[in-house]
């Protein structure tokens, strides 16, 4: 069964794209596990001050096992894929750089319609 991280930009794409993000998941990877690293929910209780979204991110966010870790929400993503084995999805452009460098594998929106994944 494949690891998944969320980071706060996945968990938003359901709001911001009407994206099935679990069905997306179901298609790439089929059976897996998801976790959120506790500094995205930090990140996402801070963004639910500005952002409508983030409160609903925040709700989904809570329905998946919350993996603690220390640091920004960046580097906490980076250390539980390296401790999980995981695959990362994210649609931030730098967080897929680090992620590409680190050669951890990654999963992005294209198109505004669907992910793909790569590193895989």
């Amino acid at each position: 069964m494949q690891t998944v991280v969320l980071d706060a930009n996945a968990l938003l794409l359901p709001f911001q794209f009407r994206l099935n993000l679990q069905a997306e998941l179901r298609r790439l990877l089929g059976d897996h596990d998801i976790f959120v690293p506790s500094p995205v929910l930090e990140e996402l209780k801070g963004l639910s001050k500005s952002v409508p979204e983030a409160r609903a991110a925040l709700k989904l966010a809570i329905q998946f096992r919350v993996f603690d870790v220390a640091g920004g929400a960046d580097d906490a993503i980076l250390d539980a894929a390296n401790r999980l084995k995981a695959v990362v999805v994210t649609n931030d452009a730098a967080l897929l750089r680090r992620l590409q460098a680190a050669r951890v594998p990654r999963i992005y929106l294209r198109s505004r319609t669907h992910l793909v994944a790569d590193g895989l």
